[in-house]
């Protein structure tokens, strides 16, 4: 399975963030949701999930 990342500097924060979440697809939704709701005060919704899972990118192998 390939691993997924979420990357907080992707976006622009007040608090500039940089936290970068990497493992299998569900775990980093969960780990992302969660960091966007008590970091970010974000709301958590099924629609706040579906972002995080439409912005996830494969994470690169090193070789």
């Amino acid at each position: 399975m390939t691993r997924k990342i979420a990357d907080c500097r992707r976006y622009p924060s007040v608090m500039n963030c940089t936290l970068t979440i990497s493992g299998e697809e569900d775990e980093v939704v969960r780990a992302a949701a969660e960091h966007a709701v008590s970091v970010h005060e974000h709301t958590d919704s099924p629609e706040l999930r579906e972002q995080i899972r439409a912005s996830l990118e494969d994470e690169k192998v090193a070789v």
